[in-house]
């Protein structure tokens, strides 16, 4: 059976294929351009949030289709699997995963949820059935929060477990290749 982890990563492993890193930080510029530049209701707000969610769409399919570190199969977040991560932390040791460890797939999952989510919930506001509904509102500013604080998470978590294993993980997002230091 093979170990989720590998002891220690080779010196330089390719892990992020060109597709995955251009639907990082797409959907980076997405989300930033849309909670700090374009105003909300706007035609520019309202397809930026499409584009979010159809990059979202297009990575589930990769999770599918894509590179070996890029399929779900590699790196889904399996009780099993979030088991072992959190008894090696808890044990003090850091395994180094080529692809994504456990907790960072959860938390990839979750940032598509909540794009997903408002996706969905922005759409809504557009229909004739749920334009200018309190709640709706409510629910899809509720759902922009949560991705800023996910997504601050997941950065703080990225230099925070990049140095706990010795891996540049925010470089391997641009080069594509993790290399430990």
């Amino acid at each position: 059976m093979k170990p989720d982890h590998q002891a220690a990563l080779a010196p330089a492993v390719k892990v992020w294929d060109p597709f995955v890193r251009l639907f990082h930080w797409s959907l980076v510029s997405c989300v930033l351009l849309n909670q700090f530049i374009l105003e909300a209701g706007e035609t520019a707000h309202e397809w930026t949030g499409y584009l979010a969610s159809a990059l979202v769409l297009a990575r589930v399919l990769w999770g599918f289709v894509g590179s070996r570190h890029a399929r779900f199969a590699d790196f889904f977040p399996t009780p099993g699997r979030l088991y072992r991560h959190f008894k090696a932390l808890s044990q003090g040791q850091h395994p180094q995963y080529a692809g994504h460890n456990p907790l960072g797939a959860l938390m990839m999952l979750a940032l598509m949820a909540f794009v997903l989510g408002l996706g969905l919930t922005g759409w809504m506001q557009t229909t004739d059935a749920y334009f200018g509904e309190e709640w709706l509102m409510e629910l899809h500013e509720w759902l922009a929060n949560g991705l800023l604080i996910a997504a601050g998470l997941h950065g703080v978590a990225a230099i925070v477990m990049g140095r706990l294993e010795r891996v540049n993980l925010v470089k391997a997002m641009v080069t594509g290749v993790k290399q430990p230091y």
